[in-house]
């Protein structure tokens, strides 16, 4: 990676890092806070003006999202410069298995104080994804089953993990988990089928 591509990386990583505490502030600020939203708008469009002129155009965009090893940046659950992603940051286990740590707070609350559920399904699909990836075999979600064990805690850390359990052709299965504090809180099960979408050219 070339020094100005690390710059630039670096630039955009703080800058989603900057709008996730802008997320998080306006969800604990809300509608009780004595802030001037009117006024808060006003600067946050005036950046989002000044972001949209300097953007490229969508089609190029789409391209340079997918180029390189197929490590995306921009996704949902981990992407770094995504700004809804917490993001996450996995890491081996020795049994093959994939782990993230991650507290999430109040933009993913469901149930009082809770991880909404649909959030939970994110992670762990892509979770499960990543960890086909770490054993060699990809694809695309064909079907996910989720178990809710327990409410998944916020402003705890969590355990994020993944784990191939077996390739039958272009079947492949995966399982996962959300755990807080060594309470299972999440279950799920995935098939994926190894034909991956082609790239934006």
């Amino acid at each position: 990676m070339t020094m100005d591509l690390q710059t630039e990386r670096c630039g955009v990583d703080g800058a989603a890092a900057a709008a996730r505490r802008v997320i998080d502030a306006l969800v604990r600020a809300g509608d009780i806070s004595g802030a001037d939203m009117a006024g808060i708008a006003d600067r946050l469009n005036a950046v989002a003006d000044d972001l949209e002129a300097q953007a490229p155009p969508l089609r190029d965009r789409l391209v340079n999202m997918w180029r390189g090893d197929g490590n995306t940046r921009h996704d949902p659950a981990a992407g770094p410069e995504n700004p809804i992603a917490p993001p996450l940051a996995y890491t081996g286990r020795p049994d093959g298995s994939i782990e993230s740590d991650v507290t999430l707070g109040l933009p993913y609350q469901g149930p009082p104080s809770s991880v909404h559920g649909g959030v939970s399904a994110l992670l762990l699909d892509h979770t499960l994804g990543v960890a086909n990836g770490w054993a060699g075999t990809s694809g695309m979600t064909a079907e996910l089953t989720l178990r809710y064990h327990h409410p998944t805690p916020l402003f705890e850390p969590l355990t994020v993990t993944a784990r191939q359990v077996s390739v039958d052709g272009r079947k492949i299965r995966t399982t996962g988990a959300i755990a807080a504090a060594g309470r299972t809180c999440v279950t799920a099960e995935g098939l994926f089928i190894a034909k991956p979408l082609p790239r934006p050219r």
